[in-house]
């Protein structure tokens, strides 16, 4: 049979989903999914690509054709890209969110977005009240799939109600059941030894939120009763569980009927059982049941199967179960009551006629849940997102928009969930939070200051380094001196970070050592070029602002002893940074700081003559500082060339670091961007944030244009959610900053640099008038001055 959409026969479907031999209930559901459809519809090609949960993988099936590592990032765009290229017309989703890699199975969602055919999701788990994570990958998932499957009347209005789809987007269709030959319970009975018991049987793989432990708890009140009854547990321990725990909940099972007296009456079957042998022990079975201990399940295919082969079910009354054995097709039970469990299964294993009214209901349900039905429902879904994709298609080309814009783009619903707005105050200025410093307090012990942290907690074991002091030492100091608040904490705080610049400073090599060990052991003798300049920019401030005498006389005194070695620097950040210190402390503009200054003007091109209007083929990190620095110079040395060239490189920056929805896209620091090629995305770093800021104020207050703070508050902005995942980085409850974005997510990890980025730029948000005497560049200045 062919089957015809809109823009020609389907002729090829992708299922993205675990798949046998992987031993889990979404694997089977693939397999059982695949066949059907290639059943009712032999001209489809429908195959898989496959989800791996362990390294080695498995041994699949020829209808596998591609694999994905499901902790490895890269293994998604590999697969966006075998689907791009195999001439695929549909993809077809299986989604949990335990089987795909990252915060809540986040590493799926760039695959979804780099796919160009329309996508079909079932989703086998939809969550009343989802934890943020999974509530932004869910909204996302949502926002992709052009239409949605669950397999429940409750799982569509959880969509509707938490994440805002259309019902107009929904299809309901069951989860498919095997057609089964009809064959004598007595007979499979007898064939698996259990002739002549009355048998209560649960399967599935085994975990503890299954709550198998309530039905042996009833098993001495049933036994009383029925002395022959067995109550079987068919089906192994769950892979993930047995790899991290072992088999503790099944002996504890077994322990549980072994103390109870009732081992003669529970058979655990130890095994991964094929279909052949779950029908075997279906049709003998004459109760089924399923205890599970959580509400949350909107989708059970252990229950399924057991309805549709027309069993009677006693169950308790999770999402799932409520829906299914309504209308008198089952039994439900409170959680956690082996009390009732036993009461109903005694009362069921004792009226007949009641168990075969509760099954001919469930057998007369279960037929529109065969496969053979599901596989029509499945196409008719299909069907229905094909035609949705060509008539959007067709309005966005009609409406003059490229088609290549149209398969993912961000619709103004998604963009609001996924890029929620900055507070903002009155006139629509963004509103910032308050200057909180309990996590500079938490990273900062009586040494100075820890550079990393696992979540907010410091991390000891990788001590501290001159970069992160001095970036403290210059925050503290420019608080300091600004009149803010707890300034007795923050000259205690200036003097410890002060002192640690101190002791890192090693005379006999004139340069600052960087990094020291949580012993308090040096681990190098001098440090790298670039965290020298920091730290003569935080001496340069210190010196030149500090209300502190004793303060500012040692930081004159360093700077003095380190500026000279900067002469002997290839580093152009190195030479930035110091042209930062020194442009903070004025009659500072002798031979060395005017040699620096050339030395970081001479090659970049001349301003407007250059599509790539930079000093190196390369852009890194920090980028920002670099113009700055031009600025600050050109600032103080009368020089409108390096004036001109800082704010070309700035502004050119500024347009290469802006996202196409308007929000600051700072260059990643996975691969940085080199000439010619193409910028890394991710991952986002909050320094690149904060010399931007910095960059753009600057600029702002020595040409008086507004753009440029239009342009540094963008950045303060992304720290507060404008960003690529509309998260916040910052984070008010511990008064930190995280550590960057990745793909999908946000590093967890607050640590100092990070911290310290989001809370300089923040203090220098603060409003500030520009400066009255602007020197503004010309194109004579920079005739001359070349």
């Amino acid at each position: 049979m062919e089957v015809i959409f809109s823009r020609g026969p389907l002729r090829r479907i992708a299922v993205i989903g675990n798949h046998t031999p992987c031993q889990c209930g979404i694997a089977t559901f693939t397999a059982d999914l695949i066949e059907a459809i290639t059943r009712r519809y032999g001209a489809l090609d429908c195959f898989a690509v496959a989800m791996n949960d362990t390294p080695e993988g498995y041994d699949y099936p020829p209808v596998v054709r591609h694999a994905i590592q499901k902790d490895q990032p890269e293994a998604y765009q590999k697969a966006a890209e075998f689907l791009n290229q195999s001439d695929v017309d549909m993809v077809c989703l299986q989604h949990e969110y335990g089987i795909f890699g990252g915060d809540a199975g986040s590493f799926l969602l760039p695959l979804l977005r780099s796919l160009t055919m329309p996508i079909v999701t079932t989703l086998h788990t939809v969550l009343q009240n989802p934890s943020p994570s999974q509530r932004a990958v869910m909204d996302e998932l949502t926002r992709l799939s052009d239409r949605l499957v669950v397999m429940s009347e409750r799982g569509a209005q959880f969509l509707r109600e938490v994440h805002d789809v259309p019902a107009s987007k929904i299809d309901v269709i069951h989860h498919g059941i095997p057609l089964a030959p009809t064959t004598d319970p007595d007979d499979e009975k007898q064939a698996l030894d259990l002739g002549g018991k009355s048998v209560l049987l649960t399967f599935g793989l085994l975990s503890p939120d299954k709550g198998i432990e309530n039905v042996i708890r009833a098993m001495p009140q049933v036994l009383q009763k029925f002395p022959d009854a067995v109550y079987v547990v068919l089906g192994a321990t769950h892979p993930q569980i047995r790899k991290h725990h072992g088999e503790v909940y099944r002996e504890s099972l077994e322990a549980l009927a072994e103390t109870l007296g009732v081992s003669s009456g529970v058979r655990f079957v130890n095994r991964f059982v094929a279909l052949g042998e779950l029908t075997r022990f279906l049709h003998a079975a004459d109760l089924y049941l399923t205890p599970y201990l959580k509400p949350d399940q909107i989708t059970s295919g252990t229950l399924a199967y057991a309805v549709g082969s027309g069993k009677a079910v006693l169950s308790t009354p999770y999402h799932y179960a409520q829906e299914l054995l309504a209308e008198g097709r089952g039994i439900l039970v409170p959680y956690r009551d082996p009390d009732a469990i036993a009461r109903e299964v005694i009362g069921l294993l004792s009226d007949p006629e009641k168990r075969a009214a509760l099954e001919a209901r469930a057998a007369h349900f279960g037929r529109a849940m065969a496969w053979p039905a599901v596989a029509e429902s499945y196409l008719a879904s299909l069907t229905r997102a094909r035609q949705t994709k060509t008539e959007k298609r067709h309005r966005f080309a009609t409406a003059g928009v490229p088609r290549s814009a149209v398969p993912r783009s961000v619709s103004p619903r998604a963009s609001a969930s996924l890029s929620p707005p900055c507070s903002t105050g009155e006139g629509g200025t963004l509103k910032r939070p308050a200057l909180d410093l309990s996590h500079l307090l938490r990273l900062t012990d009586d040494t100075g200051m820890f550079q990393h942290a696992t979540f907010t907690i410091p991390l000891r074991a990788e001590g501290y380094c001159i970069d992160d002091n001095a970036r403290a030492l210059l925050l503290t100091t420019c608080l300091e001196s600004s009149g803010a608040a707890e300034l007795p904490l923050l000259g205690t705080l200036s003097t410890r970070y002060l002192s640690f610049v101190q002791d890192a400073w090693n005379p006999a090599r004139g340069r600052f050592r960087n990094f020291l060990s949580f012993e308090r052991r040096w681990l190098e003798e001098q440090g790298s070029e670039d965290s020298h300049g920091r730290t003569l920019w935080a001496l340069g401030h210190v010196a030149a602002r500090s209300p502190d005498a004793g303060r500012r006389f040692l930081a004159r005194r360093l700077f003095d002893d380190a500026l000279g070695a900067t002469l002997s620097f290839t580093s152009p950040r190195a030479w930035a940074y110091t042209l930062l210190g020194v442009g903070a402390l004025p009659g500072r503009w002798g031979a060395v700081a005017v040699a620096l200054a050339e030395r970081l003007f001479q090659p970049f091109p001349i301003a407007g003559s250059s599509e790539w209007p930079w000093l190196e083929d390369r852009l890194t990190y920090a980028n920002a500082r670099l113009p700055q620095a031009l600025l600050v110079a050109g600032h103080a040395l009368g020089r409108g060339d390096m004036i001109e060239t800082g704010l070309a490189s700035l502004s050119w920056l500024a347009t290469l670091q802006t996202a196409p929805e308007g929000y600051f896209s700072p260059i990643g620091s996975d691969g940085f961007l080199t000439r010619g090629g193409e910028m890394a995305r991710f991952d986002q770093q909050p320094i690149e944030a904060c010399a931007m800021a910095s960059a753009c104020r600057l600029a702002r207050e020595i040409t008086g244009d507004e753009r440029w703070l239009r342009e540094s508050e963008r950045c303060l902005s992304w720290f507060l959610g404008k960003n690529v995942l509309g998260k916040s980085v910052y984070d008010p409850l511990s008064g930190g900053c995280r550590d960057g974005i990745h793909p999908e997510r946000l590093n967890e990890n607050q640590g100092a640099e990070s911290t310290l980025s989001f809370l300089q730029t923040l203090h220098e948000a603060q409003p500030r008038p520009a400066t009255e005497h602007r020197l503004v560049a010309s194109s004579q200045t920079l005739a001359t001055a070349r």
